[in-house]
Order: C-alpha cells, then sequence, then structure tokens
C-alpha cells in the first residue's frame, strides 16, 4: 500500500485551498486555513488519524468564514478519497469514542464509497455558539458533511454528552480522527476490496 497520498488545490472566487496529506504518515501537520479554531481542530484532525495534513487556505473571511471552512473540508474530503484508491486492503469499518472533560462523542465510519452522515446529539443552540471569536457551532455539522460527502464515506456522529462549545466541537473532531485512523489502516487478513460486491 505505498503511495497513499494525495495534493489537490481548489480555488474560486470565494477562497484558495491547497492541501496535502499521507494516510501512512505519524499525524504530522501544519495548518493554516486562516480560522483559527478551524486550525485548531483540523490539527487535531491530523494527529489523532495519524493522517499527515498540510493545508494553507485563504478565502473571503472578511464576509464569514463558512466559504474558507466549507472549502478545506471539500478538499479534504477529495483528497481522502483520492489517497485511498480502489480501497485494496483496507479495514474499511471503524468507531471511535472520545472525551474531553465533559463531552463525549462517538464517530462510526465505514469507508464504503457511498455518502451519508448522520449527526446527533448537539445540545440546543450549539449551532449558534461562537467559538473562538469566528468559528460558529453550526459549521462543525457542515464539515463533517463536506468531508463524508466528497470522500464517499458513511458517517454517523453522536454527541452522548457536553456542555462547553470548545469541548464539544474538538471531541467530535477527535473522534472522526481516531475512527478514520483505524478504518483507513491496512488489515494484513484483508485480500483485495473489503465488500462482498467486490468494489468500494
Amino acid at each position: 500500500m505505498a503511495g497513499r497520498t494525495a495534493t489537490i488545490t481548489r480555488q474560486t472566487s470565494e477562497s484558495k485551498v491547497s492541501l496535502s496529506l499521507d494516510l501512512d504518515g505519524t499525524g504530522v501537520t501544519d495548518i493554516d486555513t486562516s480560522v483559527p479554531f478551524y486550525d485548531h481542530m483540523m490539527t487535531a484532525l491530523g494527529r489523532h488519524s495519524l493522517i499527515d495534513l498540510t493545508i494553507k487556505a485563504s478565502g473571503d473571511t472578511q464576509i464569514d468564514v463558512h466559504h474558507t471552512v466549507e472549502d478545506v473540508a471539500i478538499v479534504f474530503g477529495e483528497a481522502l478519497a483520492q489517497a485511498l484508491g480502489d480501497k485494496r486492503g483496507i479495514k474499511r469499518f471503524a468507531d471511535a469514542t472520545v472525551p474531553l472533560d465533559e463531552a463525549l462523542a462517538r464517530a462510526v465510519v465505514d469507508i464504503s464509497g457511498r455518502p451519508y452522515a448522520v449527526c446527533t446529539g448537539e445540545p440546543e443552540g450549539f449551532e449558534y455558539a461562537m467559538i473562538g471569536g469566528h468559528f460558529i457551532g453550526s459549521l462543525v455539522r457542515h464539515v463533517m458533511e463536506s468531508i463524508a460527502l466528497h470522500a464517499g464515506i458513511c458517517l454517523h456522529l453522536t454527541l452522548l454528552s457536553g456542555r462547553d462549545p470548545h469541548h464539544i466541537a474538538e471531541a467530535e473532531f477527535k473522534a472522526l480522527a481516531r475512527a478514520l485512523r483505524f478504518a483507513v489502516e491496512p488489515d494484513p487478513r484483508v485480500k483485495g476490496i473489503p465488500s462482498t460486491k467486490g468494489s468500494l
């Protein structure tokens, strides 16, 4: 499974994103999305998935950070799909439950080729919480949906408990990271593509 890497650049009138990743890395990250809290979340995603991840992004953040955040998630999903290739020999399914103080999040992933995202459990009002001065809580779900759609994965993300918006978001990103770590790993017992259909 040598060479499970991808480099993608995406430029629109709203943002420019350059992203490189290596699925077989050690979690080395170099993240500059121009949105500080998102840098923190994508750094955690790389570190805890053991995916080496470099992101340089800029955009019309003077209007809103939404476009830049969304476009980074799109490119990350596309790069993940590209690096996975035909998905030969991977574990495919994985789950992880991650605590951060009072917050507890569970992510379950299937590297299925069929995009789907279900995000539940966030407390009422979380979607309006401003985290780090720029990042609104609703963006967490939007990022997860964008990654799942563009990576072609099925993701179920459940917040089991949580009060502090920072802790909630970070637990969710770390849970996704850990689930991805195990789902994309090679399984020495799997010969070929892990599907009864013969393709993913």
